[in-house]
C-alpha cells in the first residue's frame, strides 16, 4: 500500500511546521500550513527560490537512497524533482520522520488532453525502461500478498456505510465477491517471476506538472515493484484527487493513448499480458479498497464519488482495457 500519510491529523502536521523549516535553515514569517491535507508538504522560499519541504521515505538511509535514484533518473533525461543543494544536509530526520527539500516546479495542471495523456505514458515507460538491474539503490521491494477475507469484509462494510450515508447506489455485493476471489489469487501472483522495476510507484496526474512536458513532482513512494502492477495503478487511479482531471478513469481511447506513449519505451512480456487482469484486481485490492473504505471525506465530494463508481465499474468490466 502506498503511504500518503492520510491518518495524520492536520493540527499535528502544522504544529511542527516551523521546526521542520528551521531544520533546513528556512525562515518562516508565520506558522506555515501544509498545502496537502493528508501529509506534511510546505511551500517555502530558500535563497529567493520557491521550494517544497515534505515528508519522505524513512529511515534517513532510505531517504538518501531515494535521492540517488531520482538523480539517476534526472541524469538520464527524466523530468523529476531531486533534492536541492543547501547549506545544510538535504534529507533530515525530525522525530520519527524524514524530510526533504525539492524545487517548486511551475507549470500547468493536467486537463486530460490527448497530448498530456500520451506524454504521461511516455514518461512512465521511460522510467520503467531505465530501471537498473540488481539492488543499486536499496529501495523497498513490493511484498504485499497477505490480504485476508476478514480485511475485505471489514472494508466492504465501511464502503457500504459511506455509500448509504451519501445516498450512492453501489454494486456492493458484486464488488465483495470479486475482491474475495482476488484474495485467493495472491499466492499465485507472488510465485510468478514477473519483471520488477524501480519506479516512483504513485504515478498519478496530481503528481505531474506540465512544463509543457510532464514533470514528476512526487517520487517519494519509489520502490521496486512488478512492472505490470505499476501500470495497473496508473489505469485505476491516474485521475484520483485532482479537480482539473475527469471524474472517471481513463476512457478506452485515453487508455490507448497512454499505452501508445508507454510502448515507445517498453515491451511487456507475454507473462505480464497473461496476468494483466489478475494484476489489475490485486492492485485494486491493495490501493483502491483502502482508499474507498478509510477516507469518508472523499465520499462527500461528488467528483470523487463518481471516480469511485467508475473505478469499480472498470474492475467488474475490465475486459476492454487490454495491454
Amino acid at each position: 500500500m502506498i503511504e500518503d500519510g492520510r491518518h495524520l491529523q492536520e493540527e499535528v502536521i502544522d504544529l511542527q511546521s516551523t521546526k521542520v523549516l528551521e531544520q533546513f535553515q528556512i525562515a518562516a514569517e508565520k506558522e506555515p500550513k501544509s498545502i496537502y491535507p493528508f501529509s506534511p508538504v510546505y511551500h517555502a522560499s530558500y535563497k529567493g527560490e520557491e521550494v517544497i519541504v515534505k515528508k519522505t521515505q524513512k529511515p534517513l538511509e532510505r531517504a538518501e537512497a531515494l535521492a540517488r535514484y531520482t538523480r539517476f533518473l534526472q541524469e538520464n533525461g527524466i523530468y523529476i524533482v531531486t533534492p536541492i543543494k543547501m547549506n545544510t544536509n538535504n534529507q533530515q530526520e525530525l522525530g520519527d520522520a524524514c524530510y526533504v527539500v525539492y524545487p517548486f516546479i511551475h507549470g500547468k495542471a493536467y486537463t486530460a488532453t490527448h497530448t498530456q495523456i500520451y506524454a504521461s505514458g511516455c514518461l512512465l515507460g521511460h522510467i520503467h525502461a531505465l530501471s537498473p538491474k540488481g539492488e543499486l539503490f536499496q529501495l523497498p521491494e513490493y511484498d504485499v500478498y497477505d490480504f485476508t477475507n476478514e480485511e475485505v469484509e471489514e472494508s466492504v462494510r465501511a464502503i457500504t456505510n459511506h455509500a448509504k450515508r451519501n445516498r450512492v447506489t453501489f454494486p456492493i455485493t458484486q464488488l465483495e465477491e470479486k475482491l474475495l476471489s482476488c484474495v485467493t489469487k495472491q499466492s499465485c501472483l507472488k510465485e510468478l517471476s514477473l519483471p520488477h522495476v524501480l519506479t516512483p510507484h504513485d504515478y498519478k496526474a496530481n503528481n505531474l506538472v506540465f512544463t509543457p512536458e510532464p514533470y514528476l513532482i512526487d517520487p517519494d513512494n519509489a520502490a521496486k515493484v512488478p512492472r505490470v502492477f505499476d501500470l495497473a495503478l496508473a489505469l485505476l487511479l491516474f485521475h484520483n484527487e485532482l479537480s482539473s482531471a475527469p471524474d472517471h478513469v481513463f476512457t478506452l481511447e485515453q487508455w490507448k493513448a497512454f499505452l501508445s506513449g508507454y510502448y515507445q519505451f517498453v515491451q511487456l512480456t507475454e507473462a505480464e499480458k497473461r496476468v494483466w487482469k489478475m494484476a489489475l484486481e490485486h492492485v485494486f485490492l491493495d490501493e483502491v479498497l483502502w482508499l474507498m473504505a478509510e477516507v469518508p471525506e472523499d465520499w462527500e465530494k461528488p467528483s470523487q464519488r463518481q471516480l469511485f463508481l467508475s473505478v469499480v465499474h472498470l474492475l467488474l468490466h475490465s475486459q476492454a482495457y487490454e495491454i
